[in-house]
């Protein structure tokens, strides 16, 4: 019989959903959680040390609920169970994660997406990163901390170009220049993750795709994948970043007149 520990309807709000409205107003959420874990020691020491402390597994669980902004319950449920491995003496963790007011058309009181992850599983998904190249640029508003919030957004990043400043390629004639660079990244997202997670850095930007080409608050462009291109990408990236190479290290933020500077040079 495998010794576990059950904590019971702990209680969120988060932005989770694919509705516009959704990505709007935070909702309730409940979790509930199983941990496989050996309790021989703490059975006989009494100790907390023994043990894991579920008041701080119900926070962690907690605070990385609240903080998340997934468009999948599934992925929120992903972010449960990572939080609850981070406690080495954890097993296994079975996380059920409840969204307690559904939007559907049908009346249903609940939906739910139920996981177990066991540590052994979980280390080997991490073990083989995939990597990714991503271009990020801006002509609107404050350039540079649009392109901070996009790296920030993006995590595990492994390396950083310098930032360029170039002329718009298509679009509209009066729009202002862009600040680009591009970073290479370690996940263990798929592409199809990926893309959502650049879309979704885009939209808290507050991006807009009103006209084609058009000036924007950020792009966020994966330009490689593994060994695989996005075509499309990288030929609008060539043509505004000519000769740019990607460098490893971390490397300070050009300011806007050194970008310019640069930009001169080339």
């Amino acid at each position: 019989m495998i010794d576990q520990i059950h904590i019971s309807e702990l209680r969120a709000m988060t932005i989770v959903g694919a509705l516009p409205h959704e990505r709007e107003i935070a909702q309730p959420v409940r979790i509930d959680l199983i941990l496989d874990i050996d309790l021989h020691d703490p059975g006989v020491s009494d100790e907390l040390g023994d043990t894991v402390n579920y008041g701080l597994v119900a926070d962690r669980v907690v605070a990385a609920v609240e903080e998340a902004k997934d468009v999948l319950l599934e992925r929120l449920a992903a972010r449960v169970v990572d939080a609850v491995l981070v406690f080495d003496m954890v097993d296994a963790v079975d996380a059920t994660v409840t969204k307690l007011r559904p939007p559907i058309a049908v009346d249903a009181a609940t939906t739910a997406v139920r996981i177990r992850r066991t540590r052994a599983t979980a280390a080997a998904a991490l073990s083989v990163p995939h990597r990714a190249w991503i271009a990020l640029g801006s002509n609107l508003g404050d350039r540079l901390e649009f392109l901070r919030a996009g790296v920030a957004g993006l995590t595990n990043v492994v390396a950083m170009s310098q930032v360029f400043e170039t002329d718009p390629v298509g679009g509209p004639d009066d729009q202002g220049a862009y600040l680009n660079m591009v970073v290479e990244i370690e996940t263990a997202l798929d592409p199809f993750a990926l893309l959502r997670r650049c879309q979704r850095i885009e939209a808290e930007a507050l991006r807009q795709r009103v006209v084609r080409w058009g000036p924007r608050t950020l792009d966020v462009d994966i330009l490689m994948y593994d060994d695989i291109s996005s075509s499309v990408a990288l030929i609008d990236w060539v043509a505004r970043l000519r000769g740019l190479v990607v460098e490893s290290g971390q490397i300070a933020w050009a300011s806007s007149s050194n970008a310019a500077a640069t930009r001169s040079r080339s």
